[in-house]
């Protein structure tokens, strides 16, 4: 009788493991998807193991072998290179489309306005501007777009101070690193971070949309298949609206 239940402990444990599942989510997202999870967490039992940063760290790290079983990125070129090479079960879909947004503390009496020489004012009186690395952070790389659109570039660009990634960034200004700084409308809208910031939405016509693409890797657990459908479920694009971001229909 003792190795029955030797037996099925072991079974359920394997069950246990069968149904775990690495995600990688891109900073821009973390409040957003931690909503997300426990909606999905209140009908699924699954244990979910989720790591934040930038989309480029995540897909450099999946090419050299990072056991991530789903990787919801910042963007569309991180995901579709991973499928080109090879390491995704397709292409993977669009599940959400973000916007930049200039963020300054609302002690620090900046006033943030989109009139272009009120900005231009502004830029040349403060001392550190935060950015997250264009090369890695897709937010970084829009709000690069933006400045040198909009015409700002070579009055920013000695004063800026890079972040790993877009949720940094916006930590720079929150501690004072930084006097003002490029976040994504979904940090910017959240409760921490609205009670103490303003935010500016820039002009969406001066950069590339910034579609955010998701992408299942070979052999994901049904956990992790489970989270993709449910990103895509109209409970989770009510989430996604509530920070700020547009979803397809």
């Amino acid at each position: 009788m003792k190795y029955f239940w030797l037996i099925l402990a072991l079974l359920n444990c394997s069950i246990c493991v069968a149904q775990s599942a690495t995600v990688a989510v891109a900073a821009n997202m973390k409040d957003a998807f931690t909503e997300i999870q426990a909606a999905f967490d209140s009908d699924n039992k699954s244990d979910l193991k989720v790591i934040y940063g930038s989309s480029g760290n995540f897909a450099r790290q999946i090419m050299n072998g990072a056991p991530f079983d789903l990787l919801i990125s910042a963007d569309e070129q991180f995901p579709l290179m991973l499928f080109k090479n090879g390491k995704t079960l397709d292409a993977g879909t669009i599940y959400a489309i973000g916007k930049i947004v200039l963020i300054a503390k609302k002690s620090s009496g900046i006033a943030l306005t989109s009139n272009p020489s009120d900005l231009k004012n502004t830029l040349s009186k403060v001392n550190k501007i935060a950015i997250a690395k264009p090369e890695i952070a897709p937010y970084g790389d829009a709000a690069l777009e933006y400045m040198k659109a909009e015409g700002i570039w070579e009055l920013a660009k000695d004063k800026l101070v890079y972040a790993d990634n877009i949720s940094m960034a916006t930590m720079f200004v929150s501690s004072g690193a930084a006097d003002i700084g490029f976040s994504a409308l979904s940090l910017a809208k959240s409760p921490v971070i609205a009670k103490e910031m303003n935010f500016l939405v820039l002009n969406q016509s001066l950069y590339q949309p910034i579609q955010q693409r998701m992408v299942l890797m070979k052999k994901a657990p049904a956990s992790a298949m489970s989270l993709y459908r449910f990103m895509q479920s109209e409970q989770a694009k009510a989430i996604l609206l509530k920070y700020g971001y547009s979803v397809q229909k």
